[in-house]
């Protein structure tokens, strides 16, 4: 698009070494418009031309059409001969990128408080699998959640929280009861120290659960500490992760978690669960604390 009135031009030293991030902060700049941002979605979901974009996101012809030039100045978009918009491979690049700035945005006050720390860097990096997740505040309604994952689950629940409480037992009790010969698969990991209620082995051994072990319709695995959660069936998951204390330690906050259904959030939260069964070790009765 041709408009030399509403181009906006940038002069860049690549000799002024003083200013290593100056193509980074253009880039960061050009972002700074919720309207651009929202040209690019729509652009980047299918064929676009300026009417349609204008149509879509309820704004006036003039507005768009100057945002677009100058997300083609910048190098975002570029116009086919018959007027239709489209990424180029810096537009969708970058694109990919602003999931995980709109998690970190609209979470920051968790996150003042909360790490990423015990995450391996791959996992962090995709932080932005994460956008479409919702924070859920409260034990009665992180138990309420954590139950319903357990009752809704079809063909797996993976668990990986730091204690065992009674209802979350008798939960997967019941849907391990349910779904007996059925394929169903319950695996669980627990940290060397885990604190568990005295009715547990009562419980279990009222399921049969030595014998749902040999048949591998339960596994189990433990690790020397546990401070990210993750429980999940084949359509929910959720995720929680670690309150700093001070400066020297960390612990994982189980009264607040992020929770979600997206595809996304849900292979990342199942990767997370199969790169820590992986590197754990073999489950160790003598370990619980029973309470």
């Amino acid at each position: 698009m041709q408009d030399s009135s509403n181009s906006i031009s940038f002069t860049e030293n690549t000799n002024d070494s003083s200013s290593p991030f100056e193509s980074t902060a253009r880039t960061f700049f050009e972002l700074g418009s919720s309207q651009r941002i929202s040209i690019l979605f729509k652009i980047a979901d299918g064929k676009c031309n300026l009417a349609k974009l204008s149509k879509d996101l309820s704004c006036t012809m003039p507005e768009v059409r100057r945002n677009i030039i100058r997300l083609t100045n910048c190098g975002f978009v570029e116009r086919e001969s018959n007027g239709i918009f489209f990424l180029t491979t810096f537009g969708k690049t970058v694109l990919e990128q602003i999931p995980t700035l709109d998690f970190l945005s609209r979470n920051k006050d968790y996150f003042s408080d909360h790490t990423f720390s015990p995450l391996p860097l791959k996992f962090i990096r995709r932080i932005g699998s994460l956008s479409n997740s919702r924070l859920i505040v409260g034990l009665v309604s992180i138990d309420e959640k954590l139950k319903e994952i357990y009752s809704m689950s079809q063909e797996y629940v993976y668990a990986m929280i730091p204690e065992v409480p009674i209802d979350l037992i008798e939960s997967i009790v019941a849907r391990l009861k349910k779904a007996e010969n059925k394929g169903f698969r319950f695996s669980y990991i627990l940290p060397t120290h885990a604190p568990v209620p005295k009715r547990r082995k009562e419980m279990l051994e009222s399921l049969g659960f030595d014998e749902l072990l040999k048949r591998g319709t339960v596994e189990r695995k433990m690790v020397n500490n546990l401070l990210i959660g993750v429980v999940l069936n084949d359509k929910q998951a959720c995720v929680m992760f670690p309150r700093v204390l001070r400066s020297d330690k960390i612990d994982i906050d189980m009264n607040s978690m992020f929770y979600g259904d997206n595809p996304d959030f849900h292979e990342w939260c199942l990767d997370y669960y199969r790169y820590i069964w992986h590197n754990a070790r073999t489950f160790d009765e003598r370990g619980l604390i029973e309470i």
